[in-house]
């Protein structure tokens, strides 16, 4: 089992910049390929950013390429999404979660937190 508590979304202006963090129960948070999915209202859930078990490999959007970055750092069970040059099509509710492959597909992560809304202004 692995819980996950996002944090680190909030308001900010277009051009900004915004770091999302989330933090995983227990030990063996090392094991898990992480992933980044966003929802805006009347939208599916979006992938946005996935990164290795290890931290050595990112795999990202085209709509985000260039602006977010993800990173992890195992010792404190946290995964990261740096969010720069933010645009008002960006505006989610933005969700962490945890599988055992890095893919883009939603369904295959079986771990999910509770989401954090991101709202950029033009």
């Amino acid at each position: 089992q692995v819980q996950l508590v996002e944090s680190g979304g909030g308001l900010v202006q277009a051009g900004g910049s915004l770091r999302l963090s989330c933090v995983a129960s227990g030990r063996t948070f090392s094991r898990y390929a992480m992933g980044w999915f966003r929802q805006a209202p009347g939208k599916e859930r979006e992938f946005v950013a996935a990164i290795s078990q290890s931290g050595g490999s990112t795999y990202y959007a085209d709509s985000v390429k260039g602006r977010f970055t993800s990173s992890r750092d195992n010792a404190k069970n946290t995964v990261y999404l740096q969010m720069n040059s933010l645009k008002p099509e960006d505006t989610a509710v933005y969700y962490c979660a945890a599988g055992s492959i890095v893919v883009p597909q939603a369904h295959l992560y079986g771990y999910w937190g509770q989401g954090t809304q991101v709202t950029v202004s033009s």
